[in-house]
């Protein structure tokens, strides 16, 4: 067989998902892939590598690689390093983004660069899959010409050795591939590999052919609506092309625990974490606010953990404890929930490389495993559906067959992806599916800790940690009467609910203090947003609603720094803040109209987005978009005739664009240039540090 080196540099799990079965297939079309993490440098060597090399590459943060390809990254960007030190190698990288966010696949695009400049050359074009539209439209056409691409490979290089017929591709693959044009090396439209997905031949997949009863077909024709558990014409009539089933790896026993205390998982063995108390909890919002928001003041005074203003940290959280007993009540496990799960690698497993997952802890009883281990909200890949149609019966086998199709990716777009549809939502959809335990420690990803912006400064509050979030509430996908909370904000509020005050309540209720709750913190280690190191610097920020956070630790700093150096020259700091309502959502407002009075705030630009004008007054403006296209002048003064910065925090999917797109408008506008020439002149920006973005979707 042919040798091929495959890494993966995962955040989440979805690159090592996708690189595993790219391992899996490669067997199937007579290749062996060689798969390993980027971070275990122990077990491969670019250096001296030979066989061909496929990355696939996530991005994580506002577009930095992952933090398992940190080291990797550090050490090729080595400016000691030839150009040709790479020359050697051919490779092909597939990178995984969200086209919400500015730095789309940066990650991937980080590392792509960087080994095309010391000397490594694509043997296959570069995909970038967009987990706003689906990753699967892109990753499913790049894995199917890959071994087009590989059988081309080794075909030039090792012209006279016969191949194999397991290695033959069909000639449509082949001729889309051959020849492989240096100007197609950077696939970055997601048009062009559609359009690879529709000549590519279905390889690695089995033709489910006549599985529809006519009499069910009849049923279902009758439902002019599709919907997460039916189907109508075409699909439902259709002829699906369904994954091949993913081979099982893991043997799951349980055993009686016997009184053992068990303590939480941490994030990853790399990271410290940090038991810290809850010292105080404000509600920032008015009770008839759209969203709740609330201030969360931890006490990290014993602890080393330290931050700057700027800087993001970790919760560590679990998952609900009604949806846990729920899916424990669903796959008949309620009375071995205490039990201890113990994991084995089947003796007799087709799964290449099987492993132990390493988010699942030795010794744990099944009810931790499922509380702080597993994400169990995580929307279900194609691959986990494939699997949950082998214990489905009848018509739910059917369905969940057509959402892991081809002929049903609009469907699972649409009812599980863009629904956020879960595990014990497909479970509660699909009554006759009743799949093992194992199934769902093969294929449920690790729960993630929940990132947040600190708000404060330790300068102004020493030995305190602040931050601040919405409780994020949603309708189930699958009984919209049943309102859901956030994971780690519906945990969070139910943890601070016993020394919640109001915002109006300066200090805490009478009859003594209720005992702090605590919970488990651990620091983020790409930190990038922060306050320019020359204080002369003027400063625009833009962060509306919970977008503020990191800017109240940015002024607080600011503050401390003129106290303690009053001659000194400090630069002007703007502003732009919006909600929805003032007397509602106004988040911070004695707190900014303080730093205003005091002149550490030069301009303070505030929308209101729900507000109607009063009396005769003109529309307000509604976006803090529209608050910086009235002061283009000044923007266009700060960022390019004063060297300022510009930083924005919040909604990457609408305000972060939006922003965006006004700042280009706003320096086409006050330089008199053309819109291409504005955009270049933003990219200056952001390479030179100036223009920051830490935003979420």
């Amino acid at each position: 067989m042919r040798r091929f080196l495959l890494l993966y540099a995962t955040q989440q799990g979805q690159a090592k998902a996708i690189a595993e079965e790219i391992c899996e297939k490669a067997f199937v079309h007579g290749f062996s892939a060689d798969l390993h993490c980027i971070s275990e440098s122990d077990k491969y060597d670019l250096k001296t590598e030979t066989a061909p090399l496929v990355v696939v590459v996530s991005t994580t943060g506002t577009g930095d690689p992952p933090d398992t390809a940190r080291k990797f990254v550090k050490k090729i960007q080595d400016k000691a390093l030839p150009v040709d030190f790479f020359a050697h190698l051919r490779y092909g990288l597939l990178g995984l983004g969200d086209s919400e966010y500015t730095y789309f696949c940066n990650g991937g695009k980080i590392i792509d660069k960087r080994l095309q400049e010391l000397g490594a050359q694509h043997f296959y074009a570069t995909g970038h899959a967009d987990d706003c539209v689906g990753l699967e439209f892109v990753v499913e056409p790049w894995i199917d010409g890959l071994w087009a691409a590989l059988t081309k490979h080794f075909t030039s290089t090792r012209g006279k050795e016969e191949i194999n017929g397991a290695l033959q591709i069909a000639s449509t693959a082949s001729q889309r591939m051959d020849p492989v044009k240096p100007e197609l090396l950077h696939i970055e439209s997601r048009v062009e590999l559609l359009r690879l997905a529709d000549s590519g031949r279905r390889d690695s997949e089995v033709q489910e052919q006549n599985a529809v009863n006519r009499d069910q077909s009849s049923a279902l024709i009758a439902e002019s609506e599709p919907s997460l558990t039916h189907s109508v014409p075409p699909l439902s009539q259709a002829s699906l092309n369904i994954p091949a089933l993913a081979p099982e790896y893991l043997q799951v026993h349980l055993h009686e625990l016997l009184g053992q205390e068990e303590s939480r998982a941490s994030v990853t063995p790399v990271d410290p974490v940090f038991q810290v108390p809850i010292s105080k909890a404000v509600q920032l919002t008015t009770n008839d606010a759209i969203k709740t928001t609330l201030l969360v003041e931890l006490d990290i005074s014993k602890t080393d953990f330290s931050y700057q203003p700027g800087d993001a940290f970790n919760v560590i959280c679990p998952n609900s404890d009604s949806e846990v007993q729920h899916l424990l009540q669903r796959l008949q496990l309620t009375d071995r929930r205490e039990h201890c799960v113990v994991l084995k690698i089947k003796g007799d497993t087709k799964k290449k490389g099987a492993a132990l997952p390493q988010h699942i802890p030795e010794g744990r009883s099944l009810q931790f495993i499922l509380t702080w281990c597993l994400e169990i909200r995580a929307v279900p890949k194609k691959a986990m559906l494939r699997a949950l149609a082998e214990h489905a019966a009848g018509p739910d086998r059917r369905r969940l067959h057509e959402l892991c199709s081809r002929q049903g990716a609009a469907d699972y777009g649409r009812f599980v992806r863009d629904a956020h549809t879960g595990l014990l939502d497909l479970l509660l959809a699909f009554p006759s599916c009743q799949p093992p335990l194992a199934l769902l420690l093969e294929h449920l990803p690790k729960l993630q800790p929940r990132p947040y912006s600190c708000a404060s400064s330790n300068l102004s509050h020493p030995g305190k940690l602040h931050f601040v979030f919405n409780i994020v509430e949603f309708l189930s996908p699958t009984t919209m009467e049943v309102l859901r909370r956030g994971v780690c904000t519906g945990w969070l509020a139910t943890v601070v609910a016993s020394i919640l005050r109001p915002d109006t309540q300066v200090s805490p209720a009478e009859g003594g203090p209720a005992p702090a709750p605590e919970i488990s913190i651990s620091p983020r280690t790409t930190g990038f947003f922060h306050l320019p190191s020359d204080p002369a610097a003027p400063v625009i920020m833009v962060g509306p609603g919970t977008g503020i956070a990191p800017f109240i630790g940015f002024l607080q700093h600011r503050e401390k720094l003129q106290e303690q150096h009053p001659e000194g020259h400090f630069g002007a700091m703007w502003l732009f803040f919006g909600c929805r309502h003032k007397e509602r959502d106004y988040l911070f407002r004695e707190e900014l109209r303080h730093f205003y009075k005091r002149g550490i705030l030069t301009h303070l630009k505030v929308s209101f987005s729900r507000d109607a004008p009063v009396g005769e007054e003109e529309a307000p403006v509604k976006y803090v978009q529209d608050n910086m296209w009235l002061h283009s002048k000044q923007v266009a003064r700060v960022l390019l005739k004063e060297s300022g910065y510009i930083y924005v925090c919040g909604d990457a999917k609408n305000m972060a664009k939006d922003v965006n797109d006004t700042l280009v408008e706003i320096i086409s506008k006050e330089t008199g240039v053309e819109k291409l020439e504005a955009m270049k002149t933003l990219a200056t920006l952001k390479e030179e540090k100036r223009y920051l973005q830490d935003i979420w979707s």
